[in-house]
């Protein structure tokens, strides 16, 4: 087994695995800042790059659906430039864009409109894990990021087969990836259903879970208040997700509890710095790569892809 000091040496790449809310970007905001990992945002690449014309003509949409005839006739004569202000700190125009199902005039989607968004989100998100690896190639080469985090979307577990290790995510995350899942104990699951029942948000849903309960709805969500529909769905959600996630870091990663990632510091501080998050990460992976064999092959494969990332970078 490699020592802990020899660990901390290692050129890493670590991939999150989380149910949205449970700290993956806050953690990977603080080192972006603190330690100058690499902070790879899953939803700015898919905002920036795969959703960024249909966001953008949602938005010019949306103003036309304005009848103001000066503004308009802006837009027609091209007079007028628009463009989202997408950033790893604000993401909301891909979250707007998602959008939720419900009575279009109360702000939501029609059924049709909601299932496409969805489809395109999901394409999106196929997408942005694959290039994650050539995004890795470009943090070294153009900013000098020895190290990289990527901070994957909440629904991860839902665009790929847990079990296949063929699935394209899977592969392109294996190749050269941690692949680190953050399980909330019973306390952080509690915290994050208030929260999704207070300020829910739009989310991607996987079609086994999400068209049995559009099923009895209108096609044209008349009289259905988005918010009230998209709040009772987060807990089962959670249950959905989690046997997924469990999958996932069982054959192909390692898995964290968030009370022990999190767990505040001498000075209360419960986000980890970088050398305290790779010895976390060092603690996870030795006691689970000595009780099971699949956890042994996943930690000797990554550290291969940690050699031959710095021989690369080293030639």
């Amino acid at each position: 087994m490699i020592s802990l000091s020899e660990f901390r040496e290692l050129h890493h790449a670590v991939a999150l695995l989380g149910m949205s809310g449970v700290g993956k970007t806050m953690l990977s905001t603080a080192l972006r800042r603190s330690a100058n990992w690499f902070h790879y945002s899953a939803d700015y690449r898919i905002g920036t790059r795969y959703l960024a014309e249909d966001i953008l003509d949602n938005v010019k949409f949306k103003i036309m659906q304005m009848r103001d005839p000066f503004v308009a006739n802006l837009l027609r004569s091209d007079s007028i430039y628009i463009n989202h202000n997408i950033s790893v700190d604000n993401l909301e125009p891909v979250s707007t864009f998602l959008g939720m199902f419900g009575d279009p005039a109360l702000g939501g989607l029609a059924k049709a409109l909601f299932l496409e968004r969805q489809e395109l989100y999901r394409r999106a998100e196929v997408a942005s894990m694959i290039d994650a690896g050539g995004f890795m190639s470009k943090s070294w080469q153009i900013y000098g990021c020895k190290h990289f985090i990527n901070d994957a979307s909440g629904s991860l577990c839902e665009i790929a087969d847990p079990n296949d290790a063929d699935d394209p995510v899977i592969a392109a995350l294996t190749a050269d990836s941690l692949i680190l899942y953050i399980q909330p104990n019973a306390a952080y699951e509690e915290e994050l259903k208030v929260r999704a029942r207070t300020h829910p948000k739009p989310l991607f849903y996987n079609p086994a879970f999400i068209e049995p309960h559009l099923e009895a709805k209108p096609d044209d969500g008349a009289g259905v208040d988005p918010l009230d529909f998209a709040r009772p769905l987060f807990p089962d959600l959670l249950e959905f997700r989690k046997p997924r996630y469990g999958a996932m870091a069982d054959n192909f990663g390692f898995t964290i509890h968030a009370d022990e990632l999190f767990q505040p510091d001498d000075h209360g501080d419960t986000l980890p710095d970088a050398d305290r998050f790779l010895d976390k990460i060092y603690s996870v992976i030795s006691e689970q790569a000595a009780a099971a064999e699949t956890a042994a092959n996943n930690l000797a494969r990554y550290l291969d892809a940690c050699g031959q990332r710095q021989a690369r970078r080293d030639a």
